[in-house]
């Protein structure tokens, strides 16, 4: 069952005068489902370089929508929060290296190949909070079961996202470019 309500997205900047105000409050309008994917993901913002530039009144996840793949640009970073419904059996018609294929070059260049059709790996460090529901995250030969409340590190290994449970999962990803494992 898909979780309905969309996320509220509070994003604060400096004005003119120094003061600090409210630039956008509302429904996240940047939300993205793939037709390869049963997934939606909620892009919430996208920074394009470190040191980050927080200058304007820019929707930087706006200006991303339809640039950004799951990675971040060179040097930036992504936040997003995605909803992983409980896997049907049209997963197993597909490739082991579906998603990965997707990637491309902007995967790190060692890793094992994939062994799941949503089994991916990205030159990033990863930082993820389970907010609802259960999921297990693949890895090369292993798998770890999360659950609400969970958090993850994760530095640039394969892996894929598998619902089993009946019950849509909710992950917030923040996602930061790094150098070649």
């Amino acid at each position: 069952m898909p979780i309905s309500n969309n996320v509220r997205r509070i994003v604060t900047t400096v004005d003119e005068s120094g003061k600090a105000v409210v630039l956008f409050d509302g429904d996240n309008p940047h939300n993205i489902k793939r037709p390869d994917r049963p997934n939606t993901s909620r892009l919430l913002w996208v920074t394009g370089e470190t040191p980050a530039d927080i200058s304007g009144p820019a929707d930087r996840a706006a200006s991303a929508m339809g640039k950004i793949g799951i990675t971040p640009p060179a040097g930036g970073t992504i936040f997003r929060i995605v909803e992983f419904p409980p896997l049907g059996p049209e997963v197993d018609k597909m490739d082991n290296d579906h998603l990965h294929h997707q990637i491309g070059g902007d995967a790190p260049k060692r890793g094992l190949p994939p062994r799941h059709p949503f089994m991916h790996r990205t030159r990033t460090i990863d930082y993820a909070i389970v907010m609802d529901g259960e999921i297990d995250m693949l890895l090369d030969d292993s798998e770890i079961h999360m659950k609400a409340g969970d958090v993850l590190i994760q530095q640039g290994t394969n892996h894929a996202w598998v619902n089993r449970g009946k019950e849509t999962c909710r992950i917030a990803f923040i996602l930061i470019d790094s150098k070649e494992p």
